[in-house]
């Protein structure tokens, strides 16, 4: 069983497409949505429609919820901006756009084969919230995974990539489709990176592996995006990819 991970897609159609064709190129049996796909990025329902074509399954993210539940983002959030791009975001979305973003899980177990399972989630098993960090402490994240456990643990909403073992399990952060951070932002303004990133992970008669991507993107298409639309984070994300 050979599966990608993409998260973290943030209304980026450029990088998702990107993403997707290296995917298709590697050759996958499975793709799965950690999460967080249509939010702060020039082009929602786009990634929607990107997303119910390719049928694969999509695990429930923080701002997938904030689409919801409009008033969620405030225990996540004080920022105007974000909270602005998020409220515009919900205003681009049809009915059953929200609908398909209700068929996504908070959790998902899939077997690799027959020795091997994939633990799938967007912050922690607990919460779509919560980050995993290469730095959390042992005893933290034991709290974090909240008596989780798989062979492979995978989960995005750092934007950071992580390959991590813990207790014997691999914890995996295939990072951000749309919006890669150079470091952990802590709430802060991030510092984006200029590729998209996925991981692929495989089992094959008891031998696990996995691999962390990155891809080139498409930077005068992105800022064409970005351009044509009146997102409030319009600006910002100029900026960025100056």
């Amino acid at each position: 069983m050979r599966v990608a991970l993409i998260s973290d897609i943030h209304g980026n159609e450029v990088a998702l497409r990107a993403v997707l064709a290296s995917i298709q190129a590697a050759g996958v049996d499975q793709v799965i949505c950690l999460g967080d796909v249509a939010t702060l990025g020039p082009r929602p329902r786009a990634i929607l429609d990107m997303l119910r074509e390719l049928g694969c399954p999509c695990i429930l993210g923080n701002h997938d919820e904030f689409m919801l539940d409009p008033g969620l983002i405030r225990t996540y959030t004080e920022a105007p901006i974000v909270i602005d791009a998020v409220d515009w975001c919900r205003d681009q979305l049809s009915a059953d756009d929200l609908d398909f973003l209700r068929t996504f899980q908070a959790r998902l177990t899939i077997p690799l084969d027959d020795r091997a399972t994939l633990l799938l989630f967007h912050g922690s098993p607990r919460s779509h919230m919560e980050d995993l960090l290469s730095s959390t402490p042992a005893e933290e994240l034991d709290r974090r995974l909240d008596g989780h456990a798989a062979t492979v643990m995978a989960g995005g909403h750092t934007h950071l990539q992580m390959l991590r073992q813990h207790r014997g399990a691999l914890l995996v952060n295939p990072g951000s489709v749309g919006l890669p951070f150079k470091e952990y932002a802590n709430g802060g303004p991030p510092t984006l990176l200029h590729h998209a990133e996925y991981a692929i992970v495989e089992a094959r008669g008891g031998a696990v592996s996995v691999s962390l991507h990155r891809v080139p993107v498409d930077l005068d298409a992105v800022r064409a995006a970005v351009s044509a639309c009146d997102n409030p984070m319009r600006g910002a994300l100029l900026q960025q990819y100056a």
